[in-house]
């Protein structure tokens, strides 16, 4: 198959750790050509079908130069077996506009995962509303007093952006609403955004879980993401120490209740955020943590993940 992945510049990958270039290498060890643009080279006029300007390279298997590429050539993505939409977030306007353009060429008649309406559907922070049985205390609002009297019922309360990501933006208010109004206003910009308030959950201590569901089915291991420090913060981006480890009952059961439902409205790959017992993000932009798994726990992840892509691109999905 020829497979596009629209992703961040390759020059940007930190090989060792990244999700997208461990797709690309299983992808290629099957035979499968390898083929990538970013975003911004997504092109569609009238008259025409959307089209991108694109890199067609090859693994080397070294560290450094871990990629050769033939002459850069644009495609149609219409003519492609599978497009993988793997654009880390924020899921910003531009991100956005991809999505559309996309769009586009599915009805062109192209495969993309996951599906760009599915994308712009499951927006990370809100996507687990309509999931209330599987999460903690949680309030979405820009009002003020809203917040403070969640924090007046709860005492220990986490307070963050919707359009976060990595753990960036996110505060801890413990029972003493410490700096609790200056809080407000820096996240909501004086009531101008709407931002997202939880109460803490102490299981953090044991780590942050990245359950990955693909196809619809748990990878049977999950990453834990311990903070470190004085840190609240699990993310692998702010330090937290990554610990592989198997999915407990709990996120057994959110995973199957979740993954069937999810995968039906065209998202390949999902990663759940699990706190404890509790469900606290559904990442769909472009999640990650496959060689982290993989390493320590010998799972192959990729492996699994081109099986569900190749079933999917065979299904005609």
């Amino acid at each position: 198959m020829d497979i596009l992945f629209v992703a961040d510049p390759l020059e940007s990958f930190k090989t060792y750790k990244d999700t997208t270039f461990s797709m690309m290498r299983e992808a290629q060890k099957r035979g499968h050509r390898i083929i990538a643009c970013e975003p911004k080279h997504l092109v569609w006029q009238r008259g025409g079908v959307v089209q991108a300007a694109v890199r067609r390279i090859t693994l080397t298997g070294q560290a450094d130069a871990w990629f050769t590429e033939a002459e850069p050539a644009t495609v149609a993505l219409k003519d492609l077996d599978a497009i993988v939409m793997r654009k880390d977030p924020p899921f910003d306007s531009e991100f956005f506009y991809a999505t559309h353009l996309l769009e586009q060429a599915e009805r062109e008649g192209a495969k993309v995962f996951n599906k760009p309406r599915a994308l712009r559907d499951h927006p990370e922070k809100l996507a687990i509303l309509e999931f209330p049985e599987f999460i903690g205390p949680t309030l979405v609002t820009r009002d003020p007093a809203a917040v403070r009297a969640f924090h007046a019922e709860h005492r220990d309360i986490i307070l963050k952006p919707l359009d976060g990501m990595g753990g960036m933006g996110i505060f801890r208010v413990k029972d003493d609403g410490l700096n609790l109004g200056g809080i407000i206003e820096t996240l909501n910009k004086d009531g101008a955004e709407t931002i997202m308030v939880q109460k803490f959950l102490p299981a953090i201590k044991d780590g942050d879980k990245r359950v990955l569901v693909i196809g619809g089915k748990p990878v049977p291991y999950c990453l834990a993401r311990i903070p470190q420090g004085g840190e609240v913060r699990g993310n692998l981006a702010a330090g937290g120490k990554g610990v592989a480890q198997p999915l407990s009952d709990s996120d057994r059961r959110i995973a199957e209740a979740l993954g069937p439902i999810l995968a039906t409205r065209g998202l390949l790959l999902v990663g759940l955020d699990v706190i404890g017992d509790s469900l606290t993000e559904i990442n769909v932009t472009s999640p990650t943590c496959f060689q982290e798994i993989s390493d320590q726990t010998g799972f192959d992840v990729p492996a699994m993940f081109v099986d569900a892509l190749e079933a999917a691109v065979a299904e005609g999905r």
